[in-house]
Order: structure tokens, then C-alpha cells, then sequence
């Protein structure tokens, strides 16, 4: 019993050290072909702010993850993509560690056949939503399309 405890651990073990690696590879994939990478922007021409549009880039970095950098203008971040999984119906399921909100949040992206990106759902891990069904829960407008920049 104890022969057959030790090998399980040390295979869970294995699976542990060599899953993110691979993981990174699919998520860098996933996001790669769906069309995610670089930087987009409501209005590309215009300076990033947190009222009128922010720019949101895209990345894969040297070591393999995947990054989500947010300027504001005043304010910027940089956190990382976690998991990226796109559903039958083309919308890309991304979620996001927050390290300075202490969360991951979800959100779904839709990529239109003109190349514009629209948020369609953002939601924390508490399922408490601020985007569903393509409109900001606390206004009903709509999300905007949000341009390629680079």
C-alpha cells in the first residue's frame, strides 16, 4: 500500500512540474490563432483614459506566458492570462489573475469578420458580472468595438 502511495505521489508530482509548461504552449496557441495578440484601443488615435477608452495589449512574453497589459493613462497594469479557450460559437473565454485586485476575472471576447474585438460577458469568480450579454450591467449600454492599434 505504502509502494503504491509513494508512486502516485511522485506522479502527481511530474504532472505537476511539466503541466504548466505545456499548458503555456496551448494557451500561447489558442490565443495566437484566435487573433488576441496586440494592443486594441476604442479610439486608437486618442490617449488612452479610464473614462474615454483604455488600451489593452495583448502578449506573449519570451518565457511563454501570456500577458494582459491595461493603460488607463494615469494608471497601468500588467497581469496575467491564466486560461484562453475559444466555444463553438467563436467567442474566446479568457480569465485574467488581477494580482493587485486579488482575483481572477473571466470575460469573453467576440472577434467580428471586419477585425473588430467586443467584450461580451466580464464576470469575477464570484459570478458577479460588470459585462453580460454584450451591455454593462450597471448602465445596459452596450460594449464597445474596440479597433487593432498596432
Amino acid at each position: 500500500m505504502r509502494r503504491c502511495l509513494c508512486r502516485s505521489i511522485a506522479a502527481a508530482v511530474l504532472w505537476v512540474a511539466f503541466t504548466p509548461a505545456a499548458g503555456a504552449e496551448s494557451l500561447a496557441a489558442t490565443v495566437e490563432q484566435w487573433g488576441l495578440l496586440g494592443s486594441w484601443a476604442v479610439d486608437c488615435a486618442g490617449r488612452p483614459d479610464r473614462e474615454k477608452g483604455a488600451l489593452l495589449t495583448y502578449e506573449i512574453r519570451k518565457d511563454g506566458r501570456v500577458m494582459y497589459r491595461r493603460n488607463f493613462g494615469e494608471a497601468k497594469d500588467e497581469n496575467e492570462v491564466v486560461s484562453a479557450m475559444v466555444n463553438a460559437d467563436g467567442l474566446l473565454n479568457v480569465m485574467v489573475y488581477f494580482p493587485l485586485l486579488q482575483q481572477t476575472r473571466e470575460f469573453g471576447l467576440l472577434l467580428s469578420k471586419q477585425g473588430s474585438l467586443r467584450a461580451i460577458y466580464n464576470r469575477s469568480e464570484r459570478g458577479e458580472y460588470t459585462i453580460r450579454d454584450g451591455k454593462y450591467v450597471a448602465t445596459g449600454a452596450p460594449t464597445p468595438s474596440q479597433q487593432r492599434c498596432d
